[in-house]
């Protein structure tokens, strides 16, 4: 299903937007050296209750997990880079910690993640890795104009990531989302331009750019959730819930100003 909002539901995802923004920004803060993955999982809940909000997560039973997912973050380590279960680990100086989340408020939902370094060990590898997604997402995010189709935002992500040097997975990536979280169309990491869905004002997508500094080959942990790279290298992912409107991509999760 692709869902066209009309102007009330945007002005809705923008509200939780904010919210989703908010709460990566504040677990961020509070995750540092010792913070267990479970401590980053009950803070997320408790957030997302005061805020009279829903988690998209708990529930969440599709395909490719063991459902259902039982969390209301997906909390990831170093080598992995997607739905990561959180579990009873905690945070060493220098760790890599990607945390995603999405929430739905009012009726409508909003997704975001970010990759960032723990402690004051900042190895270049991840530094490099985090700032590769952050310059595809900004790359993907400029192509998402009216007019413009998925496969215009899919090869401006893939251009960035792959001048970089890493090889780029397109079996998870980007996707619709509005009054659910996972909706079409599917937004590939890499593309073509003018192939797929033609972008229109009132879509609302998720963009996200994930890499492994040395695969794009993805292995399954026993939790039948946690997605890792084969080779135990370190991986990033960064995301942004976007809403198309007549002058371009609107950014919903960005954060604001302290």
């Amino acid at each position: 299903m692709i869902e066209i909002l009309n102007p009330a539901q945007v002005s809705q995802a923008r509200q939780t937007g904010a919210l989703v923004a908010d709460i990566l920004q504040t677990l961020k803060k509070r995750s540092t050296i010792g913070t267990n993955l479970l401590e980053i999982d009950g803070w997320t809940q408790e957030m997302i209750v005061d805020a009279g909000a829903q988690s998209c997560y708990v529930d969440y039973a599709p395909s490719f997990g063991r459902g259902p997912f039982g969390h209301f973050i997906c909390t990831g380590v170093n080598d992995a880079v997607l739905h990561g279960l959180p579990r009873d680990y905690a945070l060493a100086d220098g760790d890599l910690l990607t945390l995603d989340l999405a929430v739905v408020l009012g009726g409508v939902a909003s997704d975001a993640a970010i990759s960032f370094v723990v402690g004051d060990v900042q190895p270049p590898e991840s530094l490099a890795l985090i700032d590769a997604t952050e310059r595809a997402l900004a790359a993907g995010i400029a192509a998402a104009r009216p007019g413009k189709h998925i496969g215009d935002i899919s090869h401006a992500v893939g251009a960035v990531l792959k001048q970089e040097g890493y090889l780029v997975n397109t079996q998870f990536g980007g996707h619709g989302i509005g009054s659910t979280m996972h909706q079409d169309p599917h937004i590939p990491n890499d593309g073509l331009r003018g192939r797929g869905f033609k972008l229109r004002p009132g879509l609302l997508l998720a963009v996200e750019p994930w890499v492994m500094s040395d695969t794009a080959e993805l292995k399954m942990d026993d939790d039948g959730w946690t997605l890792r790279s084969v080779t135990g290298c370190r991986t990033a992912h960064t995301e942004h819930t976007i809403a198309i409107t007549e002058r371009g991509a609107e950014i919903l999760t960005r954060p604001q100003p302290a």
